[in-house]
């Protein structure tokens, strides 16, 4: 194994733990539109309008953003044997 690989592994790891805590962290959608109905919950209300700026917004983006980088890892991580021949 070269020096690249095992960084590229140990950051694969890091980012995979960092994926899964952050899924964890994320509150569960309800799909219940029987309940948004009866409850009047429309994406018309204050936290439908600012729905970019919330915690679950936030996750969100950093779940999306380190699920990119996990995949160029991973991509990098199988490429370096390949180059190195």
């Amino acid at each position: 194994m070269s020096t690249l690989e095992i960084i590229g592994g140990v950051v694969l790891l890091v980012v995979c733990a960092l994926v899964i805590l952050l899924c964890l962290s994320q509150d569960q959608k309800s799909q219940d539109s029987m309940s948004a109905a009866l409850t009047g919950a429309s994406s018309d209300s204050f936290y439908g309008k600012n729905e970019g700026r919330t915690k679950e917004a936030i996750l969100n983006k950093l779940t999306r953003t380190l699920g990119i980088i996990m995949f160029l890892v991973v991509l990098a991580i199988n490429l370096v044997p390949i180059i190195n021949k």
